[in-house]
């Protein structure tokens, strides 16, 4: 019995080589291309944060929803633009090297949206704040500078005045 788990794991390994290593691989040249070739598609992976060019558009489906529903709650009343805006701050702050990598860990950052506290991001996202996260992917220049937001009327941190207003839309003032 020894003997055959011997063969068997030996014709294994054998056979195994063949699919692992094929003919074409033992060529030095070819395996030092196929290496360059495949550290630089790791590199791309790695440093995709730090490209300004990152498409939005490859975020998860389930972060587009949780977005939609951060929109809804954020920016409920406020015009359709405001809306965008607001989806665009937390795009722009997955891109930004200040704030985490992702629309998720994003929005549940410590004390960065009053809705992830008060528990009304769990409500249900209009198909207008739907269609405010779709813009925003879609048209990812037209607030790229924008990383902040506020109501001047209710805000109570002094800190978020100190911040840069460069656009208001309805109630909401976007700073960076």
């Amino acid at each position: 019995m020894k003997n055959l788990v011997t063969f068997v794991a030996a014709i294994s390994l054998i056979m195994g080589s063949y699919s692992v290593f094929p003919a074409d691989h033992f060529d030095a040249e070819t395996v030092g291309q196929k290496a360059a070739e495949t550290l630089t598609y790791k590199k791309v992976e790695i440093d995709a944060k730090e490209s300004s060019s990152t498409d939005h558009r490859f975020i998860k489906e389930e972060e587009k929803k949780l977005l939609a529903r951060l929109v809804q709650a954020e920016a409920k009343g406020e015009p359709f633009e405001g809306k965008v805006a607001v989806a665009d701050v937390v795009l722009n702050r997955v891109e930004h090297e200040q704030f985490p990598d992702t629309v998720k860990d994003v929005i549940y950052q410590k004390n960065a949206f009053e809705p992830v506290q008060n528990g009304s991001i769990n409500e249900p996202a209009s198909n207008e704040a739907v269609q405010a996260v779709e813009t925003a992917l879609v048209d990812k220049e037209q607030n790229e500078e924008l990383l902040y937001f506020y109501n001047p009327e209710t805000a109570t941190s002094q800190w978020i005045f100190s911040r840069q207003v460069v656009k208001k839309i309805g109630n909401h003032a976007f700073a960076i």
